[in-house]
């Protein structure tokens, strides 16, 4: 059994900052890649940002520059320090991690989402 759980989502004006964590626990071998997607309104699930086991990162061209994500792999945790706040941001913000179990089996990961508003 393995469990994501997401935090620090809210109510934010523009131009203000975030940080979302995320909480990786349960029957765990090694997790490869960690990352943070979102689900605005009426659209499709996009990648936000992702980080691998070994630090190499990737961002969405809209969040280069004012997101900011880190991995503690010795925590199995993943955080995602959102400064510069846009109404466009606004959207449910989920979790992902592609992991091994501890029975050897390869599996991708959602978190529950945690809602994330940029709005005056």
């Amino acid at each position: 059994q393995v469990q994501l759980v997401e935090s620090g989502g809210g109510l934010v004006q523009p131009g203000g900052s975030l940080r979302l964590s995320c909480a990786a626990s349960g029957s765990i071998f090694s997790i490869y890649a960690m990352g943070w997607y979102r689900q605005a309104p009426g659209k499709q699930r996009e990648s936000v940002a992702t980080i691998t086991s070994g630090g190499v990162t990737n961002y969405a061209d809209s969040v280069k520059g004012r997101f900011t994500i880190s991995r503690d792999n010795a925590k199995n945790t993943v955080s995602l320090q959102m400064n510069s706040l846009k109404p466009e941001d606004t959207a449910v913000y989920y979790c992902n991690a592609d992991l091994t179990t501890a029975t050897m089996r390869h599996i991708n990961y959602w978190g529950q989402g945690t809602q994330v508003t940029v709005s005056s």
